[in-house]
């Protein structure tokens, strides 16, 4: 492909585990320099494959998900201006033609939804010169970014999302390729040394995990956080404090089906004002929904999509768990772990490119299938139990679904918190978390 005088993007090569990066962020007045050691994100190999077929490269996702990070590693020859600089964005905002010329490509411009007219002439930039990587992009409003995008960039831009560490990437496991081997049983898996209860309640946040922090304060401020910077920017909220219940309300029906109308009375807010709500906090990473699958084998099927937080960390601290041995006896312990696997499985397939076919079943009798794969050609239904003890009647649900009239599905997967797979040979084996 040619590249119109633009050099072929090269990356930085060496092992993740010991090699360290390092990079700087303009705070007005000085420079910060970090130094820590680089653990490999999986997106790495997808962006890696597309960044010589479009001339935008973005990256999508909360913030503090590690986004500046991975592209600054990635592209470590390119320039790098951040639009949260105040100096900066006034001169993107006043002269966009102007900082595009002071920032040649190829340039990583971080947070550009703060700037969103700069996608117009970043049209007319890569129009008129369609080399490949020009401009990598990044943003933490992704509603904005989107919006953005469809309007200036279609066709132009490739768009990748990146949410906090999975538990693979965390813990160095094999690389995840495609959405068979994300589902398949590694056998070799070694069980982590630290506790379930521990990995709930610290999270998948990078700067913990890279600067040893402690969990509760460093989402004590990401909360504070947020609702400063963001949220006043996208919608009028005339009384933070209600949306910080807000936010406590939705973490206690994460796995739960979204009823607007109990929680707009539960806040007192109105049901306009709960749609907004939601929708921005999943176009900002923060939440995902699940839907039911559109294929019910039953007329008496529940059509309410379920909402499920991103990161078991912050949603403890919104249910003002004060520590890992407080998760032990709590009530809602059974929804923060099934939060945990699921969220986990949207991460990963995120992580390698892909939309996320991911569901649930629910009959309105209450017969419930946690989570439903469709691979396409079948689907794989899955239950999650925190239990570490196995029950053969852990199998109950996907056997009661698979008996509903037109259902030709027979293979199925119980995840629990056990110790060792349980009826390997069954067409339903149960599985230890840390093995998928």
């Amino acid at each position: 492909m040619p590249n119109n005088g633009l050099p072929k993007v090269n990356f930085c090569n060496g092992i993740r585990s010991q090699s360290f990066f390092s990079f700087h962020r303009v705070d007005k007045s000085k420079i910060i320099f970090y130094n820590c050691p680089m653990i490999k994100r999986n997106l790495e190999s997808q962006i890696k494959n597309y960044v010589n077929q479009y001339p935008v490269l973005s990256i999508v996702g909360p913030r503090q998900s590690g986004k500046t990070t991975l592209v600054r590693y990635l592209f470590p020859d390119y320039r790098y201006v951040s639009l949260e600089n105040l100096d900066t964005r006034s001169l993107a905002q006043e002269d966009p033609r102007g900082f595009l010329h002071d920032y040649q490509p190829p340039v990583i411009i971080d947070e550009i939804q703060r700037v969103p007219h700069l996608f117009s002439y970043l049209q007319e930039k890569v129009d008129l010169n369609p080399g490949p990587a020009q401009y990598i992009l990044t943003g933490s409003q992704q509603f904005l970014l989107m919006e953005s995008v469809s309007q200036s960039l279609a066709g132009r831009v490739i768009t990748f999302k990146l949410y906090p560490f999975s538990f693979s990437e965390l813990y160095k496991r094999p690389e995840d390729t495609d959405l068979d081997g994300i589902f398949a049983v590694k056998k070799d898996a070694a069980c982590p040394d630290t506790s379930i209860e521990d990995i709930l309640f610290t999270g998948m946040y990078p700067r913990i995990h890279d600067r040893k922090l402690s969990p509760r304060k460093w989402h004590e401020n990401y909360v504070m956080t947020y609702i400063e910077r963001d949220i006043r920017q996208l919608v009028n909220v005339s009384n933070l404090r209600t949306f910080e219940n807000f936010l406590k309300v939705i973490a206690s029906h994460s796995g739960q089906l979204i009823n607007y109308a109990s929680l707009s009375g539960l806040i007192g807010i109105s049901l306009p004002t709960v749609k907004n709500w939601l929708s921005l906090l999943e176009t900002s990473g923060i939440i995902f929904i699940l839907s039911p699958h559109h294929r019910s084998f039953s007329k008496r099927v529940v059509k309410t999509p379920k909402l499920f937080f991103s990161d078991t960390g912050l949603l403890c601290f919104l249910l003002s768990i004060r520590s890992s041995n407080d998760l032990k006896s709590h009530p809602l312990l059974g929804n923060i772990f099934e939060t945990f696997v699921i969220s986990e499985f949207y991460k990963r397939i995120c992580h390698i490119a892909e939309i996320p076919p991911l569901y649930f079943w629910r009959d309105k009798t209450g017969n419930e299938i946690d989570l439903l794969v469709d691979f396409g050609h079948k689907l794989y239904p899955v239950e999650i139990k925190a239990s570490r003890t196995y029950s053969a009647s852990f199998k109950g649900n996907i056997t009661r679904w698979f008996g509903l009239r037109g259902n030709t599905q027979t293979g199925g997967l119980i995840i629990f918190n056990g110790e060792g797979v349980m009826g390997s040979q069954s067409s339903i084996p149960s599985v230890p978390w840390w093995q998928l």
